[in-house]
């Protein structure tokens, strides 16, 4: 890329690129080069735009789990409605699964970008620990309204429901929705209804 040229949405491509690296070759194979090559910008770019790698990966762990936190508050507005494992599955997986699975790959591999995102968007609001506290709360108020049985524990559930959903996206990320379904509605008590 010639020097002086704006990158639009330069933030959001470096992102994109940091996750096709990670995807490929396992965040231990991460640095800014492999990065702003997968980019296909120059070098310098990335720390034009940050202090250093750990302060671009910090900043991207936190954009993503800020998505990750979004689609899971989205269950607050959904108490009541539609079918409870669907809900729930729709709310958890609206941020992709290769993206899940790309932060948590980053995260188990720098546990110390973890603590850096819980600065930034708080305790309980992050990443998975969003999915674990939104889900706790909506089957808190399912189990009000009768939709789920009175002696389930909605943090119970949860927990189950962020550990199925952390296995699938490192372990099978094509096949993450209907897997995670499945394991929503056996965890319920439902009748599971195969797709």
């Amino acid at each position: 890329m010639p020097r002086g040229v704006a990158i639009p949405e330069v933030r959001q491509q470096l992102f994109a690129a940091v996750e096709r690296v990670i995807a490929r070759d396992g965040p231990g194979r991460l640095s800014g080069r492999a990065v702003t090559a997968e980019a296909g910008v120059a070098t310098g770019l990335l720390h034009a735009h940050f202090a250093d790698l750990d302060g671009f990966l910090a900043a991207y762990a936190v954009d993503r789990a800020f998505l990750v936190s979004a689609g899971a508050g989205a269950l607050a507005e959904r108490v009541g409605t539609g079918e409870v494992a669907g809900n729930l599955c729709e709310a958890i997986t609206a941020t992709p699964p290769s993206t899940l699975g790309t932060l948590a790959k980053l995260l188990v591999a720098r546990p110390e970008l973890a603590a850096r995102v819980h600065a930034v968007l708080g305790d309980r609001t992050a990443g998975l620990d969003a999915i674990e506290h939104a889900a706790a709360t909506y089957l808190a108020a399912e189990r009000k309204r009768g939709r789920i049985p009175a002696h389930a524990s909605p943090e119970a559930l949860a927990l189950a429901v962020v550990g199925a959903l952390h296995h699938l996206v490192l372990t099978a990320p094509d096949d993450v929705h209907a897997r995670l379904r499945h394991v929503i509605t056996a965890l319920l008590g439902a009748p599971a209804r195969r797709s």
